[in-house]
């Protein structure tokens, strides 16, 4: 069974947003699928709903969606047109597992919780609109499920008050994900220190839902720490539908998991070290203490005898003022890196 709280453990993990870019086809939907096996994603998720349950019939389009599809179809009919059945989901997630992935999705609705459910899914995602529907939290927490919180539009009291009513238990399964809700957000308004505010502030993993144009945000989220990277696709930017202009194409997606695959070896341990790469140029670029001219053997060393050059195989120059006042076990040409055997009394204690 797959485990989310193990799995951002071992890398970043990388969810496929399909949300509604299949525009209602179920063909469509096995594409994204498909592409999103082939880019590299570890899970594509998509949105559960029932219009009846989650939408008045005059509510309105936010303006991003007036300015994709027009004002001639209502928001309820537009979802009526998006909604995916349940024997559609159960093919979704039979596919996926086919091609390597985690399906998910996200409900809006408390049937869709229960039907979740019924799919077994592994984790639940709660979308940001969702934040302070009490009574949905309250089915998803009963789950027992780990569970990926977005928190697009919300305040950080809004959070706190959704993490408190979702309990204290779940914090050990619980993911936040930092998210700007617009389509696309601008780089103006990503403000992604809010990943490292959330995380220290609730002591849970902190991931990042990007609706930004292009691929650079969600690298620089990887580099703040993101644990969960989620991101639209779509076959085509052009297509019909208010989330294709915030979307990443196949090949966008690949290059987008591919980099941040590079990023995570590059951000490494965090134990600052020398590299098995530079081990070669430490020798070359630092330095050791010298001569200065010919040390005649039971001279007293002293500072005007030294000098400190390239390169680093001799003794360190932090000895310097150790190496002063020493004498001299045998003759020690000029412009000789010192040996501690060479030096009286300090054999035994640094070689």
């Amino acid at each position: 069974m797959f485990d989310l709280m193990q799995a951002i453990k071992a890398r970043t993990f990388i969810i496929a947003e399909v949300g509604c870019n299949h525009n209602g086809s179920i063909e469509i939907a096995r594409r994204l699928i498909e592409a999103a096996a082939d880019a590299g994603a570890d899970a594509a998720k998509f949105q559960s709903f029932y219009p009846e349950l989650m939408i008045t019939t005059a509510a309105p389009k936010a303006d991003y969606q007036i300015r994709a599809t027009g004002t001639e179809e209502t928001q309820y009919q537009r979802l009526q047109r998006m909604r995916l059945r349940f024997e559609e989901h159960v093919e979704l997630k039979e596919l996926c597992h086919h091609c390597g992935l985690i399906y998910c999705s996200s409900p809006f609705d408390e049937k869709s919780v229960e039907e979740l459910e019924k799919l077994d899914v592994p984790f639940f995602k709660i979308p940001s609109g969702e934040i302070t529907n009490l009574p949905l939290l309250q089915s998803i927490g009963d789950s027992q499920k780990a569970v990926v919180l977005s928190t697009g539009m919300a305040e950080l009291i809004e959070v706190e008050e959704a993490i408190t009513f979702l309990g204290r238990a779940i914090s050990e399964r619980l993911v936040l994900l930092h998210c700007v809700s617009n389509y696309p957000s601008s780089w103006e308004g990503a403000n992604l220190r809010a990943i490292e505010t959330m995380r220290n502030r609730f002591k849970v993993p902190t991931g990042f839902s990007d609706h930004s144009t292009g691929i650079e945000l969600p690298l620089a989220a990887v580099a703040l720490g993101a644990v969960i990277i989620e991101k639209h696709i779509t076959l085509d930017r052009s297509m019909e539908g208010g989330d294709h202009k915030a979307s990443l194409e196949p090949r966008e997606f690949k290059k987008m998991v591919a980099m941040i695959r590079k990023l995570e070896i590059a951000l490494g341990s965090g134990i600052k070290k020398c590299t098995p790469e530079e081990e070669n140029l430490r020798a070359v670029a630092r330095k050791s203490i010298v001569t200065s001219g010919f040390i005649k053997k039971g001279n007293m060393i002293t500072a005007k005898d030294l000098l400190i050059k390239r390169p680093g195989t001799g003794i360190q120059p932090k000895f310097f003022e150790t190496i002063v006042g020493s004498v001299a076990n045998e003759d020690i040409p000029a412009d000789t890196l010192i040996r501690w055997q060479q030096i009286k009394g300090q054999k035994d204690k640094h070689s």
